[in-house]
């Protein structure tokens, strides 16, 4: 295949790169303190069985960026509400603790991945986020329509997390990167064996690595690894199947990330990814069930992110 500018040539000439060069260049990528240290204040106050308005809007006070993404959000077009909300306990009524949490989760993380961008401002960083968060709260409506059974918010970060490695890319192989951005490819699975062709590894292998250095707990690393491929995943398949399918879902609402030339996603195509029948097997309740609630979030999820992004 040939890379259409002269800059891809220079770069497609430089790689693939070996394991080595890779995982240094990686290794000198800066960590993100967030994933280590997510407003555990706030945090146990919102999954306390009871907390008063005033406390939780005090702490999210403390953060301007917070408190900023949340006042967005509840004057959104999503809540249509009637008059503007400048008060922070008034938006914490409207929006509820649950999504309070997943805000509390997604803006230090991606106040730090925008750290990795240096130079690279010219990039769609605004659709990434929109996608990621997007396939966050896709993948824990996924989860919560099986059986198993989770008491963290790892369904939301494995969503939220799974494009990372585009994010490192933007650091350790920016002329890489950006040779791919426009490439057209048939669908995710080209796109990742251009990347393998063009550095050596994929943007999921990048991922996964770069946040095994942050000590991420392994089920993370392993739907990071495989979201693309779940079937391949030896162990915590389910929530890569989630994450496949919470990102082919959310492209085919229109919020695509940005990164990835590929055709639109048809609507149910993931009826026949590995990840859905990972997830419910044969065509039984379990698969009507989530099959309605994904019809239910598409309409809404597009006005829910304009307050976020």
């Amino acid at each position: 295949m040939v890379l259409a500018s002269a800059s891809a040539t220079a770069s497609a000439s430089a790689g693939p790169f070996s394991d080595d060069v890779i995982m240094r260049r990686i290794d000198g990528c800066p960590k993100l303190g967030s994933l280590g240290s997510i407003n555990r204040q706030l945090n146990s106050l919102l999954t306390a069985e009871q907390s008063l308005n005033s406390q939780i809007a005090e702490i999210i006070r403390r953060d301007p960026s917070l408190t900023a993404r949340l006042l967005r959000m509840v004057n959104s077009v999503y809540f249509g509400l009637s008059t503007r909300v400048n008060n922070i306990e008034e938006a914490v009524f409207f929006l509820g603790l649950r999504q309070i949490r997943e805000l509390s989760m997604a803006t230090p993380v991606i106040e730090d991945l925008e750290k990795l961008q240096f130079n690279q401002a010219s990039l769609p960083w605004k659709d990434l986020w929109s996608h990621s968060i997007g396939t966050a709260i896709l993948t824990r409506e996924i989860l919560a329509s099986t059986t198993v059974q989770i008491d963290d918010d790892t369904d939301y970060l494995v969503g939220l997390l799974h494009n990372v490695g585009k994010v490192v890319m933007a650091t350790a192989f920016p002329d890489e990167l950006r040779a791919l951005i426009n490439q057209p490819a048939r669908n995710s699975a080209d796109v990742c064996r251009m990347e393998r062709e063009l550095i050596g590894w994929d943007h999921a292998r990048i991922g996964a690595y770069y946040l095994g250095r942050h000590k991420i707990a392994p089920e993370i690393i392993a739907a990071v690894l495989y979201h693309n491929d779940p079937d391949r995943a030896p162990n915590h398949r389910i929530f890569a199947a989630a994450v496949q399918v919470a990102d082919h879902v959310v492209r085919h609402a229109g919020i695509t990330g940005g990164f990835e030339n590929v055709p639109p996603v048809e609507a149910d195509s993931w009826l026949a990814l590995d990840g859905w029948k990972i997830l419910y097997g044969a065509e039984g309740p379990e698969a009507m069930l989530a099959r309605a609630s994904l019809a239910n979030i598409l309409q809404r999820l597009p006005s829910m992110l304009q307050g976020l992004v």
